[in-house]
């Protein structure tokens, strides 16, 4: 990442917040083009407003249920009174009170409950479509990107990006937004029912309450991520000495390494101590001022009694909202903590989107047009880091149905050729040409239809054989994907296992051998059948025997195809129609094999040192051959 782009990503993550945040995801949550989602943005919050006004309600049913009781208790005699037909009223009025009060909080659990059901669709939409684009989003980043960020730890953004987008939308719809609005009804209700006075005293108390549960749980969050971090710490080190079992053994470090865990372990007990502690202060201090708020309301409500301005039932009535206030109060700390959380894993979402990919097309760009398949390289200069170049001017052409070999020491710059090829990166200085056309004027997706490419180090889907050879092109049929197996020479295998095609091949393709691997993708690569074939060192990790039988497919393959081959391994280019040696970024020496070994040059020794080794192996292998057959010899006599 450039330095514009890390202070940008800076500048983002300082401005981010909630208000933020939901501006960010407004297009996500209020799609435009879908009038049912909108529908039911309107349907639940106008189911959340009837919820809360039905739970405001309920404590008025409470009351009327106090005041007529009350009523009945007062009257000079009740039982007569219930039993003539005028004072019937006085014993049905509690009763329908009391089932009012049951029935409102059921209702009010029955639309909170639709609330969620209905805008579950919008937040779940909302997490798919977000998902999807910065998975989207990610493939279009540059290999630069790519490599300078942990595989895992781009799918977990991805996965907390998910789980924070559904966790924002139901934490800020279901307890948030709903709070507000009850707490908004209470203050409300407080000063129609009573007097302003009332209102004051718990907006007081709430801000009161809101402002010391930030404080706390800012603290609170300290001490849990020193929690985190001392657990971490204490479960690596114990991890660590069990893998190295035989090792601690060895040197009879049992207790040295007991006392290193047991230091891990007590920073972990003494912050664990902490975050205990604090939740109890934070739990302490939530109630104290809760209560004293509580207590001042019910005061006042009692000498409003005394006084005769209001009923007893008003005093069950304050005593119902300031309780059912309390329960989302109550929850206000976990709240602040998870939205927090929620916004930075969105965030850092977000952070991905905001990348700009370090490879586009041109406004003007067109589909690459291959006729004779001709690459042509001018005057190539590039560099990783400005301060390290890695290729200095080079230039080359490999001609139509030809085959170049790039050779040279580790470093020299020969796989930075095929990624400039690719155009995973762009030359700094220079120009790559396809039939006439430069790649940087074309269309990304064409060029590299036009380009196939056998890798050393053969990463496959965890999938079946069928899946990744058909990887090469999609539309294939069955037959089609049989006659490239059996030209890469591995139908033989596919067709001894039991599944076949259907076989799954593991992740990364472990349950299948090196050479197995690589002949998956040569069938791909046959599948595709680009014009242009780029192998790079696709023989280099296997053994002398698998290494022959795919370098023999890889002959086949490249049979009348331009073909750039980048080699470590001189004994796979003998037959090229050029080999290009190169060395700290330049071209050192050209020509066929024969040609090169004459000048007795770079790539004469390379051979030479190649030929001796690989003697030095035969010769150590023949020896441990006769070894073997001496000591059965003996076993035998």
């Amino acid at each position: 990442m450039s330095q514009s782009q890390q202070s940008s990503s800076g500048q983002q993550q300082k401005k981010s917040g909630l208000g933020v945040t939901l501006r960010k995801l407004q297009p996500y949550l209020w799609p435009s083009n879908r009038r049912d989602l909108q529908i039911r943005i309107y349907l639940a919050f106008a189911v959340l407003l009837a919820s809360k006004v039905v739970t405001m309600l309920t404590p008025f049913t409470f009351k009327w249920a106090t005041d007529a009781l009350i009523a009945v208790a007062n009257s000079v005699n009740p039982a007569e009174a219930l039993a003539s037909a005028d004072g019937s009223w006085l014993w049905k009025a509690p009763v329908i009170m009391t089932i009012a009060y049951g029935l409102s909080r059921i209702l009010t659990a029955i639309l909170t409950q639709m609330r969620d059901a209905i805008f579950a669709k919008v937040a779940m939409n909302a997490v798919r479509k977000l998902a999807l684009e910065t998975f989207e989003h990610i493939h279009k980043l540059s290999l630069r990107f790519h490599l300078e960020r942990r595989m895992g730890g781009l799918t977990r953004i991805l996965e907390r990006g998910r789980k924070g987008i559904e966790e924002l939308s139901r934490l800020v719809v279901a307890m948030l937004i709903s709070t507000i609005v009850e707490f908004v009804l209470v203050l409300g209700i407080l000063a129609w029912q009573f007097n302003w006075l009332y209102s004051l005293v718990v907006l007081v108390m709430v801000t009161v309450y809101l402002v010391y549960t930030y404080k706390a749980t800012e603290w609170r969050m300290t001490i849990r991520k020193r929690m985190n971090e001392s657990d971490v710490e204490a479960n690596t080190k114990a991890v660590d000495s069990l893998l190295n079992y035989e090792t601690v053994k060895y040197f009879n470090a049992e207790q040295r390494e007991a006392e290193r865990y047991d230091v891990s372990v007590e920073r972990y007990e003494q912050a664990s101590v902490q975050t205990y502690t604090s939740l109890a202060v934070l739990n302490a201090g939530q109630a104290i001022i809760f209560s004293i708020g509580m207590i001042v309301i019910m005061v006042m409500s009692v000498m409003d009694i005394v006084a005769g301005r209001a009923s007893i039932g008003s005093f069950v009535l304050v005593n119902t909202m300031m309780v059912q206030l309390y329960i989302p109060l109550n929850f206000m700390g976990m709240l602040y903590r998870e939205i927090k959380q929620a916004l930075t894993d969105i965030e850092d979402m977000f952070n991905i989107l905001e990348q700009d990919p370090e490879i586009e097309d041109t406004a003007d760009a067109k589909p690459l047009q291959v006729d004779n398949a001709v690459v042509r390289f001018e005057d190539i200069h590039f560099a990783y880091i400005k301060e390290r170049p890695i290729l200095r001017g080079i230039s080359f052409e490999i001609p139509a149905g030809k085959t170049v070999a790039i050779v040279g020491p580790s470093g020299a710059g020969k796989s930075t050729l095929s990624r400039l090829l690719f155009r995973f990166y762009e030359p700094q200085h220079g120009r790559i040409l396809i039939d006439g056309q430069n790649i940087s004027e074309v269309q990304q997706g064409s060029l590299r239809r036009a380009i196939g490419m056998v890798p050393q180090d053969t990463v496959l889907f965890n999938d079946t054989i069928g899946y990744n050879i058909r990887y090469g092109r999609w539309d294939a049929s069955e037959q089609e994907i049989e006659e490239a197996a059996r030209l890469a020479q591995i139908d033989g295998f596919i067709n001894s296992l039991p599944e076949k095609f259907n076989t799954p091949v593991g992740e990364r393709g472990l349950k299948l051998s090196g050479g197995e691997k690589q002949r998956v993708a040569i069938a791909r690569t046959i599948l595709k059948s680009p014009p242009i074939l780029v192998l790079d060192e696709a023989t280099s990790a296997l053994d002398s025997f698998t290494e022959k039988e795919i370098q023999d497919a890889l002959d086949r393959v490249s049979r009348d195809r331009t073909t750039l081959v980048i080699a470590h391994r001189l004994s796979t280019v003998v037959g090229a129609d050029e080999i290009i040696v190169l060395d700290k970024g330049i071209i050192v020496e050209r020509g066929s094999h024969n040609e090169l070994l004459a000048e007795s040059g770079v790539y004469a020794s390379m051979w030479n040192r190649q030929r001796e080794a690989d003697e030095a192996r035969e010769t150590l292998k023949r020896a441990e051959e006769e070894e073997g057959t001496s000591f059965r010899v003996a076993l035998e006599g």
